[in-house]
């Protein structure tokens, strides 16, 4: 069953936590390339789950999370003052790994297409001459 309003809690969340991740965050921690993909609020408004993704390292994504956890606090009170609800979730950062798995699973599918063209196509034709 759909909840329409945890849907447009989720959406604000997300929006407004982007906003506060670019501009407002100063922790040295948090990479400048992370992202929210989404946020899940509970129906009970008292959990809000925010997914982010980080481009770096496994160090720099501990790091960032390190980093939004200590910072958790400082965007609940933000989120409160931004967004008014009765009840202000508390906010948990967590890692979100799906699109460098999804780029990956297409990098495997490329080689694998690739490989298989070369095999099937080792009587002189290159890819190259196909691609128009």
């Amino acid at each position: 069953m759909s909840y329409p309003r945890v849907n447009r809690v989720n959406e604000e969340y997300k929006k407004a936590i982007s906003s506060l991740l670019r501009t407002e965050l100063k922790d040295p921690r948090i990479s400048k390339m992370t992202s929210v993909v989404s946020v899940d609020v509970t129906r009970d408004l008292s959990y809000a789950y925010v997914y982010v993704s980080v481009l770096g390292t496994k160090s720099e994504k501990e790091e960032t999370i390190k980093g939004l956890e200590k910072s958790a606090g400082y965007v609940r009170r933000a989120m409160a003052k931004k967004i008014s609800l009765r009840h202000t979730p508390e906010v948990i950062f967590k890692l979100d790994e799906s699109i460098e798995y999804g780029v990956n699973m297409s990098q495997k599918i490329d080689q694998l297409n690739h490989e298989k063209f070369k095999n099937e196509n080792a009587d002189g034709f290159d890819k190259e001459d196909f691609d128009e």
